[in-house]
């Protein structure tokens, strides 16, 4: 494996058997479906068989019994041959981590197996049309109903929930909140639930993983759909949060890989006036600050990844600037590479440009430079709090 990056056997294999399936299927099955609205099940499914799903979650529930650091290994590899998958780190990443990490063991027996080979998916549900960021502000509310709830409100940019067995929802338990103090419930949802349904979003990602409003209305669960303890969600979520953040700096340090390979291939190739573009600093330059950039990226999310591995304090702002690294150097890289390949870097026979709106919704999901910044500021470096 060139680059900074190093590593061990059992790492090395995992990126050889990634790359090997990866091969096989090529960034165009990838840009195909995303363009079509087709599914990439036969993909998700070799990838299921392999093991290649849930080598991190723990080997009682059918999983690799890895970490992050593998996670981040299979991420970053299928993005590096043009495949960034967001339902991967959706799935068996955010919705595993909190499950493995919350769920009692029954929950853990109906899903963590199926999510780990790839036969069942489940979405995520925190984000709403008026509390982005702010997940103490959440309006979807779960209010208890005999031996169960009653669920109601609304969720917004939900990844390829039309994908999905069920979604892992997040919301203000009635209950048990008093006043400003807001106590929060998760609990798994059929997406096949009456009052559960979904609106597409039309944006201008070429994905197969699509996004959508998802809407809840007087949504029936009962006391087998809460996962853990009722009110400890806030704490519960950050076991998906940090493994997020994470996995976006892999999707983007693979794919700001796959940016520089394929620009400096063509400015190998291509020639003007008998000489190739590559041998000019106009061209030259710019793609190796852009590797340099990348290859730093992918050195702090290994570091996060290897952080959250130790269940160390400091993962929180490592996960933040691995993931703010990665999506800055990626869209550089990869406006690069369309540049040096000129007016052919439009051109969807590359396939650079039709990857530009899904590594742009990087920088501003899961969580936008902004709060990043402010977290750093107020975290890392002690300054006043802006909000």
């Amino acid at each position: 494996m060139s680059g900074l990056i190093h590593d061990s056997d059992e790492h090395k294999a995992i990126r050889e058997s990634v790359s090997a399936i990866a091969e096989r299927y090529g960034a165009s099955y990838f840009l195909e479906r995303g363009r079509t609205g087709g599914d990439i099940d036969e993909l998700w499914s070799e990838l299921g068989r392999a093991g290649l799903l849930g080598v991190h979650l723990p080997e009682e529930y059918g999983g690799g019994g890895g970490g992050m650091a593998e996670a981040v290994v299979v991420v970053e590899e299928l993005s590096a041959h043009g495949m960034p998958l967001l339902i991967w780190v959706i799935s068996p990443a955010i919705c595993g981590s909190i499950l493995a990490a919350h769920a009692d063991d029954a929950m853990k027996k109906a899903w963590l197996p199926k999510l780990a080979d790839g036969t069942r998916k489940m979405a995520f549900g925190l984000t709403e049309p008026d509390a982005g960021s702010n997940s103490h502000n959440l309006k979807t509310v779960a209010r208890r109903d005999g031996e169960g709830w009653r669920i109601s409100g609304q969720k917004y940019y939900i990844s390829a929930i039309d994908q999905a067995d069920a979604l892992l929802l997040i919301t203000r338990d009635d209950d048990l909140s008093d006043g400003d103090r807001k106590r929060l419930s998760i609990f798994v949802v059929p997406t096949d639930t009456p009052g559960l349904t979904m609106q597409e979003i039309p944006t201008s990602i070429v994905s197969p993983d699509k996004q959508f409003m998802v809407f809840l209305d007087d949504v029936y669960v009962g006391q087998d759909a809460l996962v853990g303890q009722a009110g400890d969600g806030l704490r519960q979520v950050f076991s998906g949060l940090n493994p997020e953040r994470i996995l976006v700096g892999a999707i983007c340090g693979g794919v700001g890989r796959y940016a520089v390979q394929r620009a400096a291939t063509y400015a190998k190739e291509r020639e003007v006036w008998n000489t190739p573009i590559g041998a000019h600093q106009g061209v030259s330059h710019p793609l190796a600050q852009a590797h340099i950039d990348v290859e730093v990226s992918r050195l702090a999310t290994r570091h996060a990844a290897d952080l959250a591995d130790l269940e160390s304090s400091g993962v929180g702002e490592a996960a933040n600037i691995a993931k703010y690294a990665a999506s800055e150097a990626a869209l550089r890289a990869l406006d690069q590479a369309i540049q040096t390949h000129g007016g052919n870097g439009l051109a969807q026979e590359y396939g650079l440009s039709e990857l530009w709106f899904v590594t742009r919704l990087m920088r501003t999901a899961p969580v936008s430079r902004e709060m990043v910044l402010n977290f750093v500021a107020q975290t890392s470096l002690g300054l006043p709090r802006s909000y």
